[in-house]
């Protein structure tokens, strides 16, 4: 052994990025096995290569009389497939050499010189191993901490059961499971695809492909927007039916950053970027809402929604939309809601106004809605019911002035309304608030007013009714005494 030796393991750290200690170490392992195979070899040995010089040295242990051989620990070695257990030499111990000092440990006089061929081949083949294992465990701790990522491949292969993708380094697989129905992995093609996961195995990391993970959808934004890239805009969750659509939920956290916006790109030219990867899948971009109406509302998109009605407690919500937006809401095959239930996390129930307004006309909800959406009870001023979900314990839902009394003025005056339209038109009508609703002492003061001028109207009438009576009286008495006259009138003129 000599400074060549130094230099060939140094010029093999640099091109395979081995470290030379590993490569050390397995050079001595590989001359201790060709040294176990020289004539009149000792039983515990060791060789020990001197960093600096190369120069090699076999040490033996010597044990006083009665002393026991300190071991390291190891599993228990496992019996080759076709190998008879009873023919199967386990591998020699490992010495704990820490826990002899050096009066224990003597030199043994040989030289490489003294090696036959059947050891040289023996070291030849312990070194190319272990550098071999050295590469699969520089590989594997590469990729392992890359899951998640989206690499560039090359399709060298493919069958109904996988895909071979070379990535430089290491060759990947993207099962059958992994793969988007209807795509084509032509080979000699690109590909992208993410790294769900990596496998140690004897013939090096086995790297695990996806094309149909949702991953996939976060990080091609990643690579396409900045704002993404940089945290100005966050992915919050992803919903995909692979090869058919996705919605993706996205939120801004500077202010004054548009999350859609900046996801779609000038001219649509960076979702247009990720549709293309994907091979034209569709791709729905929603803002996300921290109150969960707006939000089911949103993830419906591109239908559009009239009224929801929530339950926060069980995570439900009654979604109404327009007769003819019924089809675009649910989907082909249920896809949209489909999507938005698992975008969201609620479970999603689509209605249409006309069978909402049929089922609720014929009072077929009563209190509670389907699925146990419970709503307040206040009637509105279109004559509707609150559309909000009621408190624990209460029929009515938190907005101030929604309670029992409030509802019950509010129906008396739309009654009262109803009857004398004409009165109601004079009386200035108060303006509704804020939450839609008209105030109830308001409109039931409004309805004190019409009653009292009706009743001012017919006391008046009242009153008059004698005075008429005498008139009438007067005009009766006055007619007869003109046909009387008339008629003395007659008989003078025949005399």
């Amino acid at each position: 052994m000599n400074r060549e030796i130094i230099e060939a393991i140094k010029q093999i750290e640099r091109e395979k990025g081995i470290d030379s200690e590993t490569l050390l170490v397995a050079l001595e392992d590989a001359l201790l096995a060709a040294y176990r195979k020289t004539p009149g070899a000792v039983e515990w040995a060791r060789v020990d290569i001197d960093r600096e010089t190369g120069e090699m040295q076999v040490n033996q242990l010597v044990l006083p009389e009665g002393a026991e051989l300190v071991t390291l620990p190891r599993p228990e070695p496992e019996i080759p497939e076709g190998v008879d257990p009873a023919e199967f030499e386990p591998p020699p111990p490992d010495i704990d050499w820490s826990a002899y000092g050096p009066d224990q440990i003597q030199p043994v006089s040989v030289t490489t010189d003294n090696f036959g061929r059947i050891a040289a081949q023996t070291a030849k083949q312990v070194v190319l191993q272990r550098i071999r294992e050295a590469e699969r465990e520089m590989m594997y701790d590469e990729y392992v901490d890359r899951v998640g990522e989206v690499v560039n491949g090359i399709i060298q292969q493919s069958d109904h059961r996988y895909t071979l993708v070379d990535l430089g380094r290491v060759e990947a697989l993207l099962p059958a499971s992994e793969q988007v129905p209807g795509e084509r992995y032509d080979h000699g093609a690109r590909i992208k695809a993410v790294i769900v996961d990596v496998r140690a195995s004897n013939k090096g990391p086995q790297v695990i492909l996806s094309r149909r993970s949702d991953e996939i959808i976060k990080r091609l934004f990643e690579l396409e927007v900045p704002e993404i890239a940089d945290g100005l805009v966050e992915i919050r969750n992803v919903a995909r039916e692979a090869g058919w659509r996705s919605k993706i939920a996205v939120i801004s956290n500077v202010q004054g950053v548009d999350p859609v916006g900046a996801c779609v790109g000038p001219r649509g030219s960076r979702v247009r970027m990720v549709v293309s990867e994907l091979r034209g899948e569709k791709i729905d971009i929603i803002p996300f809402n921290d109150e969960p109406a707006r939000y089911v509302a949103k993830a419906l998109s591109p239908a559009r929604v009239r009224e929801v009605l929530v339950d926060d407690e069980a995570r439900q919500a009654v979604v109404i939309v327009p007769d003819d937006q019924l089809s675009l809401a649910i989907g082909k095959e249920g896809m949209n809601a489909r999507l938005a239930a698992r975008l969201t996390g609620w479970r999603i129930d689509i209605k249409s106004e006309s069978t909402f307004a049929t089922e609720e006309a014929s009072d077929e909800f009563g209190d509670e809605l389907e699925g146990g959406v419970a709503r307040c009870a206040f009637i509105l001023q279109t004559g509707r019911r609150c559309p909000n979900a009621v408190e624990a314990g209460s029929r009515y839902c938190a907005l101030e002035g929604h309670t029992a009394e409030a509802s019950a003025a509010n129906q008396a005056s739309l009654e009262a309304a109803a009857d004398a339209p004409e009165a109601e038109a004079t009386v200035e009508a108060p303006v509704p608030d804020a939450e839609g609703f008209v105030e109830a002492q308001e409109v039931v003061d409004a309805a004190d007013a019409v009653e009292d001028a009706d009743a001012t109207a017919e006391a008046i009438d009242a009153e008059a009714a004698p005075e008429v009576a005498e008139a009438e009286a007067a005009l009766e008495e006055a007619a007869a005494e003109a046909v009387d006259a008339a008629e003395v009138s007659e008989e003078a003129s025949d005399a």
